[in-house]
Formats: C-alpha cells, sequence, structure tokens
C-alpha cells in the first residue's frame, strides 16, 4: 500500500506587505465594510492532543517540524502589537493554539493583555480557547491574571468516543474537572464547543446536551469545517445545524435569542425552562462572512484575515526590523482596508473557489 502524503502549507510563505496608509486611530472598514473587532492570536503552534479535525496523528507525528521558540512572538512582541490592534479598534483579544495552556507562562502574557485598554479606556474582552487538558491546575493563575471567561473543546462525553478522538487516550474526566475548576474561580461566562462530525460523534449530541443543561455553561455546537488540507473533510460528513437543532428539540423546548454582539458566529437558543443556552455555529451549511469582524495572528506574527487563507503577513519582520507603531498601525490599516475574504460565502454560493491553494492549518492560527 502507498504512503498517504499531505502536503502542508509552507507557513514561511507571506504575503507582500501593502504600503502603509497614513496612521488612524478608531474604526477600520474593509473592502466589503466589516470593521475590525475582534483580534485571534495563537500562542504556539503545538498541541497535546491529536484530533482527526485538526492535527490528524499520521500526519503531525514525532517527524513533525514544530515552530523553534526563537521564530514564535515574544510575550512583549505580541502585547505591541495587540496595542496597535486595540488602537485600530479591536475590542476582544481570544489566545488560542494550537494548545495555548502549552505555552510556559501564558498568565504573564494574559497579565500584559489584560491591562490594555481601548481608546476610550474600557478594558478589553479577554478570553481564551483550550482543550481543557491543562485547565484544572491553570485557573487559579488564568483568573488571577486577568482572564475574564473561557472556551473549552470538548467533543462526547462518553469517554471511550473522546480518547478515540482525542488520539492519545486523554480521559474526558480531566476536562470535565478543568471546567469546574474554572467555574470555581469564576471564569465565566463558560462556553463548550463540541465539533459534531456525522458518523464519529453526532450520537453525542444529547448527552453533551443533558449534561451541560442547568450548569451555567453555555454549549455550542460547530459544524465540521473544510480547515486546511490534513483533515480529509468530506460534505457527507457534516451535521447540518438545522439537523442537530431537531434533534435537540425532541427533548428540550428551546427559544431563539438575538445576537449579543456584531459579527457574532454563533445562533444563540435559550432553554425554556431557565437552564442556559446553546449556540450553533453553522459554519459550513450558514455562512457567516457578511458580517466577520475578526483578524487571525499567528505563533510567530503572521496576520490572517481568514480562517481558510492560504497565507499571511508578515507583521514579525516589521516588529524586528525596528518599525515604529505608527508604521505598523498604516500597514495594518492598509492590509484591512483590502480585505475581501467570503470564502465560506463563495463556497456556499457554489461559486468557484481556487482549489489549488492549500488553506493553512487550523492549529497554526487556531479555530
Amino acid at each position: 500500500m502507498s504512503e498517504r502524503v499531505i502536503p502542508l502549507v509552507d507557513h514561511r510563505h507571506s504575503l507582500p506587505l501593502p504600503p502603509p496608509l497614513a496612521a488612524q486611530g478608531g474604526l477600520l472598514a474593509d473592502a466589503l465594510g466589516r470593521p475590525l473587532r475582534d483580534l485571534r492570536i495563537s500562542v504556539t503552534d503545538r498541541c497535546n492532543f491529536r484530533c482527526s479535525y485538526c492535527m490528524p496523528k499520521e500526519v503531525f507525528d514525532k517527524h513533525h517540524s514544530f515552530l523553534p521558540h526563537a521564530e514564535l512572538l515574544s510575550f512583549e512582541e505580541i502585547t505591541r502589537l495587540a496595542r496597535v490592534f486595540v488602537a485600530q479598534g479591536v475590542q476582544k483579544i481570544r489566545l488560542t493554539g494550537g494548545e495555548p495552556l502549552l505555552r510556559k507562562h501564558i498568565e504573564r502574557l494574559v497579565e500584559m493583555l489584560a491591562a490594555l485598554r481601548t481608546p476610550e479606556g474600557a478594558p478589553l474582552d479577554l478570553t481564551l480557547t483550550t482543550n481543557g487538558s491543562l485547565l484544572a491546575r491553570k485557573a487559579r493563575a488564568l483568573k488571577d491574571a486577568g482572564l475574564q471567561r473561557i472556551t473549552v473543546s470538548l467533543d462526547a462525553m462518553d469517554d471511550a468516543i473522546f480518547r478515540r478522538m482525542n488520539d492519545v487516550d486523554f480521559p474526558v474526566a480531566e476536562v470535565l474537572d478543568g471546567i469546574a475548576a474554572a467555574q470555581a474561580v469564576g471564569l465565566a461566562p463558560i462556553k463548550v464547543n463540541m465539533v459534531v462530525k456525522r458518523g464519529v460523534n453526532d450520537h453525542e449530541v444529547m448527552a453533551m446536551a443533558r449534561h451541560f443543561h442547568g450548569t451555567g455553561v453555555t454549549l455550542r455546537f460547530i459544524e465540521y469545517m473544510d480547515v486546511g488540507a490534513t483533515n480529509g473533510w468530506r460534505m457527507d460528513e457534516v451535521l447540518p445545524s438545522r439537523e442537530l437543532l431537531a434533534r435537540l428539540q425532541t427533548e428540550f423546548t428551546l427559544k431563539p435569542l438575538g445576537a449579543s454582539t456584531l459579527g457574532e458566529t454563533a445562533e444563540r437558543w435559550q432553554h425554556a425552562d431557565g437552564g442556559g443556552e446553546i449556540g450553533l455555529i453553522s459554519s459550513v451549511t450558514q455562512a457567516f462572512c457578511g458580517d466577520c469582524n475578526r483578524a487571525r495572528l499567528s505563533t510567530e506574527g503572521k496576520l490572517y484575515l481568514c480562517l481558510f487563507a492560504h497565507a499571511g503577513h508578515d507583521l514579525r519582520g516589521l516588529l524586528r526590523g525596528g518599525a515604529q507603531d505608527e508604521d505598523i498601525a498604516g500597514t495594518l490599516a492598509a492590509i484591512w482596508s483590502g480585505r475581501k475574504d467570503r470564502y465560506s460565502q463563495l463556497r456556499a454560493s457554489g461559486a468557484s473557489v481556487p482549489s489549488e491553494v492549500r488553506k493553512v492549518e487550523m492549529h497554526y492560527i487556531g479555530g
């Protein structure tokens, strides 16, 4: 049998930086009129799980070369870039990975970012997404450093299914312990994200809904996405949110809620009995590109304008090349003003999406 060969995106490839615009504060708008409000920062490309939809073990094995430490943005560099983004209108920062809690002394970065303020003097909405494996031991330090809330990825309640999906034999009980620890220290609201893959874990939807009903945790179901080039994505493995909602409604009475913020990715539903909230992220069947206000900063400082992008703009080069903050701000304004990305809308409409372009892997820029 021949080996399965999956070419990966060369993360060293960068898009050319456009000439900077005159530095400006406040609201930026892209070519489609979308503001920049949300910055997702990947702090590591490493993860201790090998989930098949993100970092399949046959690709990301012991021979895979992760980024050397010297290429990662330092905490000081991340904070400096974040300050520039906040001056341009960013109000929310989410720390991601890989698995962000693998980055040593991550609570120090949290403390540095928590000290930032918007031009109006308001604190940032500062959050973090984790697989929960290290959360029980890190929750108190994160909270004390200034982290406000947290999102935990959890794809099954059944221990055997969960161990099979994370592919490193990690027990579900330890993730649940992490969620409990986060609740105990006041990281709230807590969100739990479940990626639903038909035929793999879709039969766990009801068990997840029952478990988190009435706990104060918001459970969100995410359609299995065609991110990157390694997960072997197929449309027939997607469970559409409409179908998932119908399953939930066989047992729960749910009332629709409006969006809580501009650019909300989840369609929100509330238990009629007061048992909390459920979210549906229809990333495949109901594209939400139209009001996407998110940018993504990779582990080594490349700016990506879409989760499905193939290359990023090298901001680390500006930082380490001696650029002043106003120069970085002008470059950011030029990059964002030219943004036209709407991959999911084009795919949903049947429009041609270049197949020869390999999208960046999700573990590299976060979900």
